[in-house]
C-alpha cells in the first residue's frame, strides 16, 4: 500500500515491541481515568516538559549526582505525556491525523535531542559519543517516515524494542550514574557510560542500514521492470 502525500490517517501502525501489550492496557485504563480538561495537545505539553526535565537533571549533574533524581521524574513524566496524548485522542476518538502525525513527531524530535544533548552535557557521558546516538535516532527517524511514505507502514518498533524500551534502558543508565557518580565507571581503561551510549549508537545505525536494505529490496521487487 503506498499512502497518499499528508494521509496520516491511511497509515498502518506497526508495534511489536515486548512491553506494547501491557503497555496499552495500562495507557488504556489511564485515558478511562482522564477528566475532560485533559487533552491531547496538554499532553503533549506535559511530554516536552518532561524532556526538559530529563535536560536539567543531567546538566545540573554537574553540581551534584543527586540532580539525577529530577531527570528520573522527567523521563516519568515525558513517557506519560507522549505516550498518552495519541492514546487519549484514539480513545476519545478526536484524532486529527495529519495534525497529530506533525505535532507529535516534531515534538518526538525535539524531546530527544534536548534528552541527548543532555546526557553529553553530565560528567558522565562525552558529547562527540552522545552526538553520534543523536544521530542513530536521527537516521531511524528518517528511515521510519521514509518508510510510511512509500509502504504506508509507520513501524514504531524494531527487533521488539521500541522507545519505551529504549526509556528504559536510559532509565537503567541513569540510576547506575546517580550510585557510581562521576569519575568512577570505568571498566579497566573503558568508561561504561560512554561505552552504553556507544553500543546504542550503533545499534540504532546497523539497524538503518539493514532495514534500508530490506526495503529497498522490497521495492525493486514490486517494481521491477
Amino acid at each position: 500500500m503506498t499512502t497518499p502525500p499528508g494521509d496520516a490517517a491511511a497509515l498502518t501502525r506497526i508495534q511489536a515491541n515486548w512491553l506494547a501489550r501491557h503497555e496499552r492496557r495500562l495507557l488504556i485504563w489511564l485515558c478511562s481515568k482522564m477528566p475532560a480538561s485533559v487533552t491531547p495537545d496538554r499532553l503533549t505539553a506535559l511530554g516536552m516538559v518532561g524532556a526538559f526535565l530529563v535536560f536539567v537533571g543531567y546538566v545540573a549533574s554537574n553540581l551534584s549526582s543527586f540532580w539525577l533524581l529530577l531527570t528520573l521524574a522527567g523521563y516519568a513524566v515525558q513517557w506519560f505525556g507522549d505516550s498518552m496524548d495519541g492514546s487519549l485522542a484514539r480513545f476519545r476518538k478526536i484524532e486529527r491525523p495529519s495534525y497529530g502525525y506533525f505535532i507529535d513527531h516534531s515534538c518526538d524530535g525535539l524531546a530527544n535531542l534536548m534528552i541527548v544533548a543532555g546526557i553529553g552535557l553530565s560528567p558522565f557521558v562525552t558529547m562527540d559519543v552522545a552526538m553520534v546516538a543523536l544521530a542513530g535516532y536521527l537516521l531511524m527517524s528518517v528511515h521510519a517516515f521514509l518508510s510510511a511514505r512509500v509502504t504506508g507502514e509507520l513501524r514504531l518498533s524494531y527487533v521488539a524494542a521500541g522507545p519505551t524500551e529504549l526509556r528504559l534502558m536510559l532509565i537503567g543508565m541513569t540510576v547506575a550514574m546517580l550510585i557510581v557518580g562521576p569519575g568512577r565507571d570505568h571498566i579497566g581503561p573503558v568508561p561504561a557510560f560512554d561505552t552504553f551510549v556507544g553500543a546504542i549508537a550503533a545499534i540504532l545505525i546497523t539497524l538503518f542500514v539493514v532495514q534500508t536494505a530490506i526495503i529497498g529490496r522490497r521495492l525493486a521487487v514490486l517494481e521491477k521492470r
